[in-house]
């Protein structure tokens, strides 16, 4: 049988495929150890997991870049930050209120986020999905690359936090430096992750008759 038919042209996403860039992700993190730690009910999960991401990819969308592919099968939500970047919006009413049960341990997760995250000027890698029929097409390194080339650009770091191993090992090969990894409170590991820029050097031209 053959796999699923793909172009893999990559396009930045409009606020139009924030529904569908949310069902991707959620379904990407129905089993991640910390998603099930920040919602332990499956139930609650889905409801509060769509309700936060679809928030996220909008305003990303809107003050970040995201970059999915043209059939929306893999998708790279990335932050830049800089003292002219847009701030984050939502308070702690609002985190409450979207968060639900769920606010305590989400300050405590962005409360280690933020203990390592830093504060120069840098892209963070918010989320990086890729449909399960399509994950042996290699779109997660193309998105990655795709970004990787914007920023080498601008000679900023990239930072990311991984939560499991194999998503920390596949940053590895694309790259980045794995730290010691973090630990939540009664919970899983996280795996912070950086990658210094790597500038174009231009290539010096010869000409007879410049």
């Amino acid at each position: 049988m053959n796999g699923p038919t793909l172009d893999t042209t990559i396009r930045q996403a409009k606020p139009s495929d924030v529904a569908a860039i949310t069902v991707l992700l959620a379904g990407a993190l129905d089993d991640d150890p910390v998603i099930q730690w920040l919602l332990p009910d499956s139930t609650e999960r889905v409801t509060v997991l769509h309700r936060l991401l679809a928030v996220d990819v909008d305003h990303a969308i809107e003050t970040g870049t995201v970059d999915v592919t043209l059939n929306l099968s893999a998708v790279a939500v990335w932050r830049r930050h800089d003292p002219d970047a847009p701030r984050w919006p939502l308070g702690d009413h609002h985190l409450t209120t979207f968060a639900g049960t769920a606010a305590h341990r989400l300050s405590e997760l962005n409360s280690a986020i933020d203990s390592y995250r830093s504060w120069a000027p840098h892209h963070w890698l918010s989320w990086l999905a890729v449909h399960p029929a399509y994950q042996r097409q290699g779109l997660a390194g193309e998105l990655l690359r795709r970004h990787h080339h914007v920023v080498d650009g601008t000679g900023w770091p990239i930072y990311t936090m991984a939560t499991t191993e194999a998503a920390r090992n596949m940053l590895r090969q694309q790259g980045y430096h794995a730290a010691l990894p973090l630990h939540l409170p009664s919970g899983p590991k996280l795996w912070p992750l950086s990658r210094r820029a790597r500038p174009v050097r231009p290539t010096a031209v010869s000409c007879r008759h410049c």
